[in-house]
């Protein structure tokens, strides 16, 4: 089944009408909101609250053992202090329902949530200081530390093998190329391609292991002002994209969504690094291999989006709206090449620390 055919087109009076029957609320207004490959409405109800109701696409919905998983990790984590966005139960207590519903190419079961709706603003729209950006780095890594702790009966869900947004399936982006046909980076797509199947397939074992979110990027982080002239995390949302990987994935792909739409873009891993860093270390073979890391998740965005264009060009905007300025910093990272991104990356940290001891100590 094609993206098209899987994902879910409901009217607002179809969003309305489940809302009210699942979950007993009167809904006062009703906009959607925009998604990749399922529907999201917000949601204003008589009572008083706010809402997102996420309509997974028909594909997803199959896998209920990997969405119950998803669903209690948002839970687990909020439990914890760490900002995720939860999950609303139902007027049956249950937290999510296979629906049949017809979005007018007949009826198709698609999965329903009702999830918080969390204050602030996309971390793309703010002006990201090194300080936000070591934030964003130190609550990803806390993040997987404490995804870590989480026990249930449905975690080998989590292991998605060929999932195409997976870090570790880049080597199957060759079957969707030809979507690049004609773009010169199609050429720098295949490079990295074959560096990540000689330089970061064979050191696998030697990552650390984990679960991630897979998908912090600058759409799913919520900020909110703390103070005159800076911004704390105020929401995590979106973890469709989680499963079972590898430390220095999650890292890499944090790295490359922070750099979207930044005035100075390379910089921005050396902050996101150090962030890290505090609260877990690299590894030599880990810090090895994330600039290629990094390129890799640029050019799996690329070119997904690319080929998601061809089945939702109703939906370009928004498919686009990384992948396009992600193709620029692609050509950056790449003409800027290993040994100078690195020497800015890890030197970088080290400064921002430093300097953060130095403050701290005139502050005490």
């Amino acid at each position: 089944m094609s993206v098209k055919e899987s994902k879910p087109n409901l009217t607002v009076s179809q969003a309305t009408d489940i809302t009210g029957r699942l979950f007993g609320l009167t809904v006062s207004s009703v906009r959607p909101l925009p998604s990749y490959n399922d529907q999201n409405f917000h949601m204003v109800s008589s009572e008083g609250g706010q809402y997102v109701m996420k309509v997974m696409n028909s594909a997803d919905s199959q896998n209920l053992p990997l969405l119950e998983v998803q669903t209690d990790a948002m839970n687990f984590l909020w439990q914890r202090g760490l900002p995720a966005q939860t999950v609303i139960p139902m007027v049956t207590g249950q937290l999510m329902s296979l629906e049949e519903i017809d979005c007018g190419s007949g009826v198709q079961k698609y999965l329903v949530r009702l999830l918080t709706f969390l204050p602030g603003t996309t971390i793309v729209k703010v002006t990201c200081t090194p300080q936000l950006l070591y934030e964003v780095g130190r609550t990803a890594a806390t993040m997987d530390t404490v995804l870590l702790q989480m026990e249930h009966p449905h975690l080998r869900a989590l292991q998605r093998e060929n999932f195409i947004w997976s870090l570790a399936s880049v080597p199957l982006l060759e079957q969707f190329l030809p979507v690049l046909d004609g773009d010169p980076l199609q050429e720098v797509v295949k490079k990295v391609i074959e560096q990540f199947r000689n330089r970061v397939v064979p050191k696998l074992n030697s990552f650390r292991k984990c679960i991630i979110h897979g998908d912090f990027n600058e759409q799913n982080i919520l900020v909110e002002p703390d103070g005159p002239s800076s911004y704390r995390i105020s929401g995590i949302l979106d973890f469709g994209h989680m499963s079972s990987g590898y430390f220095v994935f999650e890292l890499a792909i944090t790295i490359m969504y922070m750099m979207i739409e930044r005035p100075r873009p390379l910089a921005v891993g050396a902050a996101v690094l150090a962030g890290w860093e505090s609260v877990i270390p690299l590894n030599p073979e880990e810090r090895d291999v994330l600039y290629l890391l990094v390129l890799s998740r640029f050019c799996q965005s690329l070119v997904l989006a690319h080929y998601t264009v061809l089945q939702q060009p109703e939906n370009e905007e928004y498919l686009m709206s990384t992948a396009r300025p992600g193709a620029r910093l692609l050509q950056l990272l790449w003409e800027t090449g290993r040994d100078e991104v690195e020497k800015i990356w890890f030197s970088g940290a080290a400064e921002f620390i430093q300097n953060s001891l130095r403050t701290d100590g005139v502050t005490n």
